[in-house]
């Protein structure tokens, strides 16, 4: 039976010092388009850091995790482009890469600001949701999600991640999109108290894309 939750590819990474300019040709000008272009990718979205580390931001939402071992995506992942090759071996740098569902999503709206609290162990969802539910309470947030990571024993490791070398991995993500990004930076500092022993980033929206460019 297809898994009923939407798939989320969630990536934070840094880039080579000086490399920042090929970085960016190759986001903006193969890589976003050609994932999706891929069967079952809904939308792909581009952040940079505001507080917080790595510098780099970006997920994807698919039709659900099967999207993400699916032939049509392997065959991307194994068959990379000349430039992707050069930019995985070289460029990208500190990469947490994971594979999850969203199993929970509060609010309609996207926002410019994002806050990502990454958890290195998994707490209780009900316990996120409590405090998700507290959030949409203020109408400065967009909204909410929680990622849960899928089994990476599910997902080879590909020619993509042998170039990078050892991809990280979380176990959860809690998402918080907030219409602007100063809003976002409150609402880390409060989330810093509440969630110890986490990773917190504030990122701010460089682009989107929609499969088809469907908006």
């Amino acid at each position: 039976m297809a898994d009923a939750l939407p798939g989320i590819l969630a990536i934070f990474n840094n880039v080579a010092p000086g490399r920042e300019a090929e970085f960016e040709t190759w986001f903006q000008h193969e890589h976003l388009a050609e994932r999706l272009a891929i069967p079952g990718f809904l939308i792909g979205r581009r952040y940079e850091a505001i507080v917080g580390q790595p510098r780099y931001f970006n997920f994807y939402v698919t039709q659900s995790v099967e999207i993400l071992k699916s032939a049509a995506y392997l065959e991307r992942l194994n068959e990379p482009t000349p430039m992707t090759r050069r930019v995985m071996s070289e460029i990208f740098k500190d990469m947490i890469r994971t594979v999850c569902r969203r199993t929970l999503r509060l609010g309609a709206m996207r926002g410019t600001g994002v806050v990502t609290v990454r958890f290195g162990q998994r707490p209780v969802e009900r316990d996120l949701k409590a405090v998700m539910e507290a959030l949409m309470q203020d109408r400065a947030v967009a909204c909410c999600e929680i990622w849960q990571a899928a089994d990476p024993l599910e997902f080879p490791i590909s020619v993509e991640e042998r170039l990078r070398g050892h991809d990280r991995k979380i176990e959860m993500c809690l998402l918080v999109e907030t219409l602007r990004v100063p809003d976002a930076e409150k609402i880390a500092a409060a989330l810093t108290n509440t969630f110890q022993k986490t990773e917190i980033g504030v990122y701010r929206l460089l682009c989107d894309i929609t499969a088809g460019g469907v908006r």
